[in-house]
């Protein structure tokens, strides 16, 4: 059995009973629901009356579900046995607006029998008046307690004011260690003040005395010099006695006149003395002013409240913010992957961006070391912080007791000062984590903008990439028309049996030892080169001491050795002047042999190209690569050459 408790107030009930005078009693309605759910759910309302001053006045009513029906067709009432209720608690709210009042327009009546109320069923009336007529909008009938009940009644009222009074002992407790707390301080503070003073007194004392021993000592002094003097002068001069005489009177005025002037200085000194105690009193006056701070700071916390809810939905939108820059970032980062799949021959240089990558992570978490550094000092700040807002809170409390015990505050004021002391505390710290979300999200939109900067530094070197290998694959085909072009000039100056020899040897479709490079990662042809090679071997054979000319295209270790200059190693004797008439010019371009500061070295083409040393054997001792040629520039295009 569950009670819910609706109603319970003290209501002016004017009594009437049989052949007595109406007169009013303060009578407490107290409203319950009762929920039964043995064997069936039901609902039942309990009212009972009840009186302050009387503890045997205890009348009770319970109505069900079926007898508010009975009493719903004798009454003609309107509403159902849910709503009743609140009907009822509404006509008791308006008989209380309306009791205060000479003539009210809604009364209470409790109408007995009996002459006197003495344990005999009541009526309980609620009445609307009118000029015409006396309307009963509502009749209940009150069943006076049985012993048991009342014993229950008063049982209950004790138990309620046990709990109230072990309440109340308590907070006496507190309230009482409170005070000693703040007295033993205020007593503390006292006796030092106490002490500074009579420091104070000493030292004012001290120094007086010292001044009067001074001037004494100085006027015996004085005066035992004119003395001397006097008797000198007399002795000397006695003519000018009199001169003597008149500075003498003047040096006593001087002294005198000192003498008012040391005197200003001691009614100075006591004067300054006066300034403290009105200091002392200025201090109390100070009191009053910082009660006002203290309302002033309750408003500021209103105002800080709502700047806290702004701030809070700033946060949000720039939390959202965030997650959109993120996922972009993921976006890139796939296209990233996609571009690497397609441009598998740069991976040494994707290679040195992740390096990059793996340095720059590093110095993020070097950055995040340092922010969590900061983190600290800022945490090592925030307690120093809280420790001077302890100190504060704690002078606040001692101010506040003093004016307590001027103007006798109630223990209610203290309880409140404590919340208010909580709330600054609790606004304090939700500054605190704006604060730190403030910065978290600017750290984090620093980042963000660092890794947009890198995804285009990235994007930008894939670009220089692809336009390095463009510009590869043209010298590449360039070398390889040159040395096609050398070939077919050797094949028109060699003699008739040599050349037939050599166009057998050298036909591309007639080699089944033609190397093969794979592995170098090179689309293009490299048969011309191949086939001048196998076209040296029988001229070699034959003519060992005929010169044949050759084109001194140096090949280094990763690709060909090209000069930096436009101006191509001419061929000896027949070969340079036949380049000549052509208007041929053997090498690379100048814009090709230009070096540039950002420009990416090619190493995947360093494995299997030929060089000077693979020709070597095949050309003649004059044909071959001269020392000089050895030491030239490397070329931007052909590292470590």
């Amino acid at each position: 059995m569950a009670a819910e408790r609706i109603f319970d107030r003290a209501v002016s009930v004017r009594v009437r009973g049989c052949g007595c005078e109406e007169r009013r009693l303060n009578v407490r309605v107290n409203i319950e629901l009762l929920s039964i759910s043995n064997p069936v759910h039901k609902k039942d309302l309990a009212v009972r009356l009840t009186d302050d001053t009387d503890p045997f006045f205890l009348y009770n009513l319970v109505i069900s579900e079926e007898d508010f029906q009975s009493l719903k067709s004798q009454q003609g009432l309107l509403v159902d046995f849910s709503a009743f209720p609140q009907k009822f608690i509404d006509l008791l709210q308006q008989c209380i607006q309306e009791q205060n009042k000479d003539i009210p327009r809604f009364l209470l009546q409790l109408v007995s029998s009996a002459p006197a109320l003495d344990h005999t069923p009541v009526s309980l009336n609620v009445v609307e008046t009118n000029p015409f007529k006396h309307l009963t909008h509502l009749s209940l009938k009150f069943l006076p307690g049985t012993d048991a009940e009342i014993k229950k009644f008063l049982a209950n009222c004790l138990k309620c004011l046990k709990e109230d009074k072990m309440m109340l002992e308590e907070k006496l407790k507190r309230t009482e260690e409170d005070l000693t707390r703040q007295l033993s301080y205020t007593q503390q503070s006292l006796s030092e003040k106490s002490r500074e003073l009579e420091k104070l007194k000493n030292e004012w004392t001290s120094y007086t005395t010292a001044l009067s021993n001074k001037h004494s000592q100085e006027l015996t002094s004085e005066k035992e010099r004119a003395l001397q003097a006097q008797t000198q002068y007399q002795q000397q001069h006695e003519q000018q006695k009199k001169e003597l005489e008149n500075l003498h009177q003047k040096s006593i005025q001087q002294l005198q006149n000192r003498l008012s002037e040391l005197e200003v200085i001691n009614k100075d000194l006591t004067e300054r003395r006066y300034k403290g105690d009105s200091t002392v009193r200025e201090l109390k006056a100070k009191l009053s002013g910082l009660e006002d701070e203290c309302q002033r700071a309750k408003q500021e916390v209103l105002s800080l409240r709502r700047e806290n809810t702004t701030l809070d939905a700033e946060c949000h939108e720039k939390e959202k913010l965030i997650n959109q820059l993120q996922t972009r970032v993921a976006v890139l980062e796939q296209e990233i992957k996609d571009k690497d799949q397609l441009v598998t021959r740069t991976k040494e240089v994707l290679d040195v961006t992740q390096e990059q990558k793996v340095i720059l992570e590093e110095s993020t978490e070097e950055k995040l070391r340092h922010i969590e550094k900061l983190e600290t000092t800022i945490k090592s700040l925030s307690a120093e912080l809280l420790k001077a807002n302890e100190i504060i809170k704690k002078l606040q409390g001692d101010l506040k007791t003093l004016m307590s015990k001027l103007k006798l505050k109630n223990t209610v004021t203290i309880q409140q000062e404590k919340l208010l002391a909580e709330k600054e505390e609790k606004l304090q710290k939700e500054q605190k984590e704006s604060q730190e979300m403030g910065q978290s999200l600017r750290m984090k939109e620093q980042e963000v903008c660092k890794l947009q900067e890198q995804l285009e530094n990235t994007i930008q070197k894939l670009e220089e990439s692809k336009q390095l290998l463009k510009t590869n694959e043209n010298v590449i085909t360039w070398l390889n028309r040159q040395l096609s072009e050398v070939q077919m000039a050797k094949k028109l100056d060699s003699p008739a049996s040599a050349h037939a020899g050599g166009r057998a040897a050298v036909s591309p479709l007639s080699m089944p030892d033609r190397p093969s490079f794979h592995s170098s990662g090179l689309s293009h042809p490299i048969s011309p080169l191949y086939a001048f090679q196998n076209f040296l071997e029988p001229i070699h054979s034959k003519n060992g001491n005929s010169q044949c000319p050759v084109s001194k295209v140096q090949l280094n270790s990763q690709l060909l050795k090209a000069t930096r200059c436009s101006d191509a190693h001419t061929v000896p004797a027949a070969g340079h002047a036949a380049n000549k008439e052509n208007g041929e010019q053997l090498g690379l371009e100048s814009k090709y042999l230009k070096k540039k500061d950002d420009s990416i070295p090619l190493r995947g083409l360093s494995q299997n190209t030929l060089n000077s040393e693979y020709l070597r054997p095949y050309l003649p001792a004059k044909a071959q690569p001269s020392p000089r040629a050895a030491g030239t520039p490397a070329s931007a295009y052909f590292p470590g050459s």
